[in-house]
């Protein structure tokens, strides 16, 4: 019986994964040196744009708006709302930047002057994870529902209602998900990959994200409108009145 067990040494010497790990390598040098000359523009863009390859995954798993499986995907792609998740996404990059930079100072891992492969401080390591989910998760989730809102032309009393909607249960599901990999970030990032590292591992939860944020509750429902006929209870001469299901279903779900 013959063995399938490959030696990674062997996967290693492959002239094609060398080839695209040197091409990753020099891709992560270019980041550097970009980062290095502009440090929010290089934020903002790598930000924006693993937002917009979110959005675009969630489209392409599902598009709640259009239910019409005879249009092409091209067709059906909401372009304008994966605008507005990258230019979310490119808004936020300085914000994250400072942020980042309040932590390394604010909770340092290391004393001051102490070798690279010192112990690190357990204690500041989980007091800039417990200020990233207190602090900053409520902040980003606010930002996240107001901005996109705006972007959608939401007036307040809307804006209002989703976020009602929507805060409470991504809260919850954000402190389910991120204090594990900002654990990850903050320990073994270096503090220009780390809103790289955040966005990229984010390209899942900004999927959830666009998928909680395209929920149809508030929206206008596509399905056409059933008219049912109701006889009136104390006026028989009174000839019946048409009701539209669809407004009194708005109604309904606006008031829960």
């Amino acid at each position: 019986m013959t063995s399938s067990f490959v030696c990674p040494c062997c996967l290693l010497s492959c002239p094609r994964i060398y080839r695209r790990m040197a091409a990753f390598k020099r891709l992560g040098a270019a980041y550097q040196r970009s980062f290095q000359r502009r440090p929010n523009l290089t934020l903002s863009v790598t930000n924006g744009s693993l937002g917009a390859i979110a959005d675009i995954l969630a489209q392409t798993l599902t598009n709640p708006q259009d239910k019409d499986e005879r249009r092409t995907w091209l067709e059906r792609w909401d372009a304008r709302r994966t605008a507005r998740f990258f230019i979310f996404g490119f808004s936020m990059g300085p914000f994250l930047n400072a942020w980042n930079k309040f932590l390394e100072f604010r909770f340092p891992l290391r004393v001051q002057g102490a070798a690279p492969n010192a112990p690190v401080s357990l204690a500041a390591l989980g007091k800039r994870v417990g200020a990233d989910q207190l602090i900053m998760a409520p902040i980003g989730l606010c930002a996240f529902i107001g901005g996109m809102g705006l972007m959608e032309g939401r007036n307040f009393e809307k804006l209002k209602e989703k976020f009602k909607q929507l805060f409470l249960p991504a809260l919850i599901a954000n402190w389910k998900v991120w204090p594990i990999a900002q654990l990850v970030n903050f320990r073994y990032m270096p503090l220009a990959f780390r809103v790289p590292f955040s966005a990229s591992c984010g390209v899942l939860w900004t999927l959830y994200l666009s998928l909680l944020n395209s929920q149809g509750a508030l929206e206008p429902s596509t399905e056409p409108h059933e008219r049912v006929e109701i006889e009136p209870a104390e006026n028989p001469g009174v000839p019946p009145h048409p009701v539209d299901e669809h407004k009194m279903t708005s109604q309904v779900a606006v008031g829960r």
